[in-house]
């Protein structure tokens, strides 16, 4: 069985059917289907091509992967699709509108949280923690607000999410009961312990010692991360046989995801001769043990 924990619907050109044609093409059984909402106040123009473009609004900024048609996608293969949704905290209510559509439409992940906004931040807390006591897990977008350059000054992104590895720690300490799914560039670079001084989004060369990703696994146990995207696979990459280390080590808390079209990780992970319990456990039941698929979506 495998299980894609991190999947969008209506991105980069791939339609429900599209999507079920890959997983049928990859041996995918379930996917996570996530929103990615953005707030207009939070555009980003380049993404405009990417998304649906049905859901750009009168005032040209967009929308991005929503909850509707997210929806429309579950609906139509309710065996194949786990809906997921995250409300922007800023925009207000976040823990009532998770919670009604936890109710009202099954959604079983708080996913994906990608504002400009620290994680710690009260509005994010109580939303994480409706999420905890819904038994939801919180898949997190985290990039980091600043980036050395070539001369060791710290240069603002404009788009950043999250606040890295503090705000991230405060969360996990303010939300005990809730389960941390972490990924994206700002949560993979700190497997390194060159992180803060590494000037690319996506870090390349052997991972040094002394990771916070490391760090915060082994003192949190609310901790997870989905090894999805460029930037899991990339933190991989960088160090074949760290990685192969890394995934024993923390098998029960890593979840294959692809966040994107296409096979690169589950070849890779199959091309690094894990041990069979380490790949069921990365492949499908670390997922499953967060999401069960026994669980009615509809029971209210």
């Amino acid at each position: 069985m495998i299980i894609d924990s991190h999947q969008h619907v209506y991105y980069h050109g791939v339609n429900p059917d599209g999507v079920i044609a890959e997983m049928d093409a990859f041996g995918i059984d379930v996917t996570w289907l996530l929103t990615w909402y953005l707030p207009p106040a939070e555009d980003v123009p380049s993404s405009h091509g990417v998304f649906n473009p049905c859901n750009f609004r009168p005032d040209g900024t967009h929308a991005g992967a929503t909850l509707d048609e997210l929806l429309q996608a579950r609906d139509r293969y309710p065996d194949r699709f786990i809906a997921g949704y995250c409300p922007c905290p800023s925009e207000g209510s976040a823990p009532q509108r998770f919670e009604a559509a936890y109710r009202m439409h099954g959604v079983r992940v708080c996913g994906e949280w990608s504002y400009r906004m620290l994680l710690d931040d009260p509005r994010s807390v109580e939303l994480f923690r409706k999420a905890g006591e819904l038994g939801c897990p919180v898949v997190l977008h985290m990039d980091v607000p600043y980036l050395p350059d070539e001369n060791g000054q710290q240069v603002y992104q404009t788009y950043w999410y999250g606040g890295g590895v503090g705000p991230l720690e405060r969360a996990l300490q303010a939300c005990p009961e809730t389960l941390f799914i972490g990924h994206a560039p700002g949560f993979w670079r700190y497997i390194s312990g060159n992180a803060d001084n590494e000037p690319a989004t996506y870090p390349r060369g052997p991972i040094q010692p002394g990771g916070e990703v490391q760090r915060l696994l082994d003192t949190y146990p609310n901790l997870h991360a989905d090894l999805s995207a460029g930037s899991g696979l990339g933190a991989l990459k960088r160090d074949t046989a760290h990685a192969r280390q890394f995934l024993i080590r923390y098998a029960d808390r890593l979840l294959f995801g692809r966040d994107a079209h296409g096979q690169e990780l589950q070849l890779f992970l199959q091309n690094l001769d894990l041990p069979d319990d380490v790949a069921t456990r990365i492949f499908f039941q670390s997922a499953l043990r967060l999401v069960p698929l026994a669980e009615d979506a509809r029971d209210t």
